[in-house]
Formats: structure tokens, sequence, C-alpha cells
């Protein structure tokens, strides 16, 4: 781990000095911190009785000293004069606050070597945690439906007060949506013993970068059933709080040591769900603190919300339909909305080579709607292209489709599988001057090299049987790549770039 005469200082901090959240409070004595129950009941949680409050100390000290034994020492009793105890601590080594990560972070620092650490450590903390048919129930798609509505049901009376209501219900509206169509998705998850009894609330206030290694505090003690979760909910939540704290860097970096330390292949749009769910959970508690008199805990509430809402809209599952006549560019912005969605990309051409069991580029020309252009062949390679498509949408993977989709058969096939997949879809018709289309595919085929095989003859019987497709919107392309990809992007509401 990176060091510096900074960092290594000894604990620096006024001796006796308190702090809050909303269920708790923490007085720091010298080496010692004690950390106290508030007597609080909310829709999650229920510390009114001095016997709750005893029984959360002693589970605190029990699932926290799997991370950081030497730093939970024990529950201490405040005995009165009476000898009847009145309240329950939490006794704990008290840390340096300046080598917390979120210290850390807000400084700018580069925290490579303190990420692969801690990376190392919550790798093998999830290794090593708990698992079973009972904790696994907690990665169900109707389990995440369920916690969903329930931080929803905590929110709501702060609608239109701390929440924005038009916020909120979008929010709900895009979790349900994505949860509804990867039953699959999260069933695979299960299967591969991604669910486990983590740690359920990693924020970067409760990760210390200590030179003898990171201790990692405060897990979520009040709920077996919440600290259950996919692994990679246990992580994002930590690279969500590090996001919201400015620094996107450290928490792309976060996600990105865990994927290569664990190889889980996770979609991008699992990783944003979690991003999102942890964002609500954080705005929810924001939103407690608020109704606790915090000054500033109402507008952090409603920038989480506006986080989680942006981290759901980053994860939507799409199908975009990239169609055209041969030479109209299709294949080209296909490969740019791919880039920019992170999605899938299936191509026609390469389809139905792959089943005729040619390699892509192996030339099979042949005349219009003849041999592998023939009715029977184009029927089964449109049917294996929206297979293909259904597969990578219930895993989580946006698709973007490149074929013709000249024929209005294919076009309801396709919006009928984004329904049933509970995608959105997006369908975009390339469109260039007969003249353009001509030149790029005798250009095309005198190079060689490519999926298509299509000619001129092709070209020019489709453009005389192209049906119209109203629902698409139009690109024109018969300008320089850059300028039709620009246009793709503003249909498709993304930066799309020749790069891609």
């Amino acid at each position: 781990m990176t060091t510096s005469e900074d960092r290594s200082q000894p604990l620096r901090a006024p001796f006796v000095a308190t702090t809050e959240t909303h269920t708790g409070a923490v007085f720091f004595v010298g080496e010692r911190a004690y950390k106290m129950k508030k007597p609080v009941h909310f829709g999650f949680l229920d510390f009114t009785s001095l016997e709750a409050r005893r029984i959360a100390c002693q589970r605190e000290v029990e699932l926290n000293r799997r991370l950081s034994p030497d730093v939970y020492l024990g529950v201490a009793d405040l005995v009165g004069p009476d000898r009847r105890t009145s309240e329950h601590l939490v006794v704990m080594r008290r840390l340096p606050a300046h080598r917390s990560l979120r210290a850390l972070a807000e400084s700018g620092l580069p925290l490579d070597a303190e990420l692969d650490v801690l990376v190392e450590r919550l790798v093998d903390f999830h290794t090593d945690a708990a698992q079973g048919p009972e904790i696994a129930r907690s990665g169900t798609a109707e389990a995440l439906v369920s916690r969903w509505r329930r931080n929803a049901e905590g929110m709501a009376g702060a609608l239109g007060r701390i929440f924005d209501p038009a916020t909120n219900q979008r929010v709900g509206t895009l979790a349900e949506r994505y949860i509804a169509g990867r039953a699959e998705l999260f069933a695979r998850r299960i299967e591969a013993g991604h669910i486990r009894d983590g740690h359920g609330d990693l924020l970067a206030d409760d990760v210390f970068c200590l030179d003898d290694g990171p201790r990692i505090l405060d897990c979520l003690e009040f709920d077996d059933a919440l600290r259950a979760c996919d692994v990679l909910a246990d992580v994002a939540s930590l690279a969500m709080d590090l996001g919201h704290r400015g620094r996107p860097d450290l928490a792309h970096r976060l996600l990105a040591a865990y994927r290569h330390s664990t190889g889980d292949d996770w979609p991008p749009s699992l990783a944003q769900h979690y991003l999102a769910y942890r964002a609500q959970v954080r705005a929810l508690v924001s939103g407690l603190r608020a109704d606790q008199g915090e000054p500033s805990a109402a507008g952090e509430a409603r920038s989480l919300l506006e986080r989680c809402r942006h981290h759901l809209e980053a994860g939507r599952i799409r199908l975009v339909l990239v169609g055209g006549l041969p030479g109209s560019g299709k294949s080209t912005l296909a490969r740019g909305a791919g880039a920019a969605l992170g999605a899938s990309v299936l191509r026609s051409d390469e389809v139905r080579k792959a089943l005729a069991g040619l390699e892509p580029t192996t030339p099979a020309p042949a005349r219009f709607a003849h041999g592998l252009y023939g009715e029977a062949s184009t029927e089964a390679t449109y049917r294996e292209l929206l297979d293909r498509a259904g597969r990578l949408l219930a895993l989580g993977h946006s698709v973007v489709l490149d074929a013709t989709f000249t024929d209005p058969r294919w076009r309801d096939a396709a919006r009928a599988l984004a329904e049933e997949a509970v995608a959105d879809l997006d369908e975009v018709r390339c469109h260039a001057p007969l003249g353009v289309l001509e030149r790029r595919v005798a250009e095309r085929a005198a190079r060689g090299g490519d999926a298509s095989d299509a000619t001129l003859e092709v070209t020019r019987r489709l453009a005389a049987a192209e049906v119209p497709w109203p629902e698409a919107a139009t690109v024109e392309t018969d300008g320089p790549p850059d300028a039709a990809l620009g246009r793709l992007g503003a249909v498709l509401h993304v930066e799309v770039d020749a790069a891609g």
C-alpha cells in the first residue's frame, strides 16, 4: 500500500468528539470510540426497546469482527447510580479520521494501491461469506422488487417536501422494468453462488486505509435479509458512494479491479442497477436525517435520488433496430450504436453465413431472392437473429440488430421481442440516394472481405420493393460517416462517434 509522511501520521483529532447517524451516535474518547443506538423506529428497524438495542450492539460486534476483529472490542453497559443498565455501547478502537477512504478520496490523491489492497480484502471476505438457500432468496427478482418498493414506501412521506415526485416515479418504473425482464440473469447469479451474507452497507466513511491493511467497519446488522445480497451489489455500494463524493475514477477502478480479481463477468447494466439501488438506499437515509434536523441532508437526499435515476437510465436494456438498404451505412451506424450503448451488435449477414456453415467473409453471391438469400434462408436468418437477441436481452445486455428490415413482418417480430423482454425499442432507418447506394455497393464488392454479398441487382430490386417504415427515425447517410453517426446519436440520445 502506498504511504507517505502525511498518511502515516498518528491519530490527529480532538481527545473528545461526537458524530451522529440516523440510527446512532458515536462518542470518541482518546483511543476509543463508543457507539450508541438511538431509540428510533423506522419502517426497516425498531430500536425503541433497550433489549433491541442490546441485541443490535452484540450483533454489530459479532458481524463486524468478520472484517475488522481488532477494531470491535466488545459491548459495554452504562450503569446508573441505581446499578441498573441504562444503555449499551459498542466499544471500538478509534481509527485515524484522515485515513478514511472518504478523506483520502476527497483529497484528490490517486489511490490505486489502496483500492487494490481493499479489493483483495473484499474478495477474501466474499469468498468466505455464508451462503445457502435462505440467503440465495435475497437475490431473486421478487426479493429485489420488494426492496425497491420498501425503500420507496419509506420515502413516500417526503415526496414534494424533500424528494421530487416525478423523479421518484421514474426511478420506480425503471427499476421494475429492468427486473421484470431479467429473471434469467438473477437466476444465473444465484446458481453461480454470487449471493452471500455480505457487508450490506459499504461506505467510504467506514473504510480505513491503514499501513497494515484496510479496516472495514459498520456492516448492516439489524436485518440479515438486507445484508444478504449479490457480491456485486456489495461492491457497488462503495462504488456509488465514491462517485457521489466526486471520485468516479475511483468508483470505476474499484469495480474493474473486483471484476478482474474474481473473473465475474457481469453485464454492465447489472452494475448500473445495483449502483442505483444503493443510491436509493442512501437517499432514503439522507431523507431520514433531514427529518432529524440535519441541515444539509435534504439536498443530499435529492442529489442521491437523482444519481439513482441516472444509473437506472444508463442501465436501461435497449433493442435497437438499424435497418436500411445495402450500402446505406447501416453496419457503420450499428457498430457506432453498439459502442456508445455498450451493446452487443448482431449482423444479419454474419448470422446468415454462420447458419450456412460459412465464414463471415466467404463470398456466397446469388440472384435476388435465390440461394442463400432465398425466402427460407432469410426467414431462418431473422429467426436466429431474434433468438440470439432475446437470450442476450434476458441476461442484461442491450442489443443492436444490423439488418435491412425491409420486410415489415420482421419489424413486428422485433417489436414483440422487445415487449416480451421488457426492453426499450429504438427503430432507425438508414437512407441515402440510390446512386450513393450503388456506388458504395460496387466499391465494397471490389474490396472484398465483407460479410455482405449484395450486388447492384439486389440493391436495385430491394429499393424498388422497399416498404415504408413510418415507425423508424430516418437517418440520412449520404454524407461523411461522422455526420451520420452524430445524427444517430441524437436519435438514441447518446454520443456516437466514428471511433466506436
